[in-house]
């Protein structure tokens, strides 16, 4: 009883940092072997979200259970998130736009691989993001303003004039620094789309 009551107190302390949710491996490493998992399920008590990913029943529920669901999926075996929310959907996460994507935008790195399907929530890109690029917001890790609109400019999804206005309140509201702007143009290089946006933000 005694092992039960702290297998049960170590995934707790696990998924209350992660908005309810826990994978399998977690669930192992918390204690609850992997023939018991189907139990908790029929029992009531976890929920099943997806392959190897599970909920507390009765944990509260935030605005937005899907980002944590699928920042999980992209752990690699070592039980590491890969995926950064991007694009769009860091956009929108970051409040610099109305829109809201029909889709969850993530950036995984280049190695990234899944042996099933990739779901039809996501759009996936395939990039490699330096820690100075990302930054956790709501319990997630996600592409930091400038990156996310420099990353939106590359792919032209969105128009110019609505990123310049995104680049604009970022600025006003201290989420964009003037200096972040400067460093930016000195590592892009070649990439002649962005170079000429933030020159023109700049103007």
């Amino acid at each position: 009883m005694g092992q039960r009551k702290n297998s049960a107190h170590r995934l707790y302390e696990i998924a209350e940092t992660q908005s309810g949710f826990f994978t399998t491996k977690q669930a192992k490493a918390a204690g609850y072997a992997e023939n018991t998992h189907s139990y908790h399920v029929k029992a009531g008590n976890w929920i099943r979200e997806h392959r190897g990913i599970y909920r507390l029943t009765h944990f509260p529920q935030n605005d937005r259970p899907d980002l944590i669901l699928w920042w999980l999926w992209s752990n690699n075996r070592q039980g590491v998130s890969q995926g950064v929310y991007s694009h769009q959907t860091a956009l929108s996460m970051h409040d610099l736009t109305d829109l809201m994507p029909a889709r969850l935008h993530m950036t995984v790195p280049n190695s990234f691989r899944r042996n099933s399907r990739i779901p039809k929530s996501l759009v996936l890109h395939y990039s490699e993001l330096s820690e100075y690029d990302t930054e956790i917001l709501h319990g997630v890790r996600v592409t930091r303003p400038l990156r996310t609109i420099l990353d939106l400019v590359g792919t032209g999804d969105l128009l110019i004039s609505t990123l310049r206005n995104a680049l604009r309140e970022g600025l006003q509201r201290g989420l964009i620094r003037t200096s972040e702007i400067s460093g930016a143009q000195h590592k892009l290089h070649d990439d002649k789309k962005a170079i000429q946006f933030l020159r023109n933000a700049a103007a």
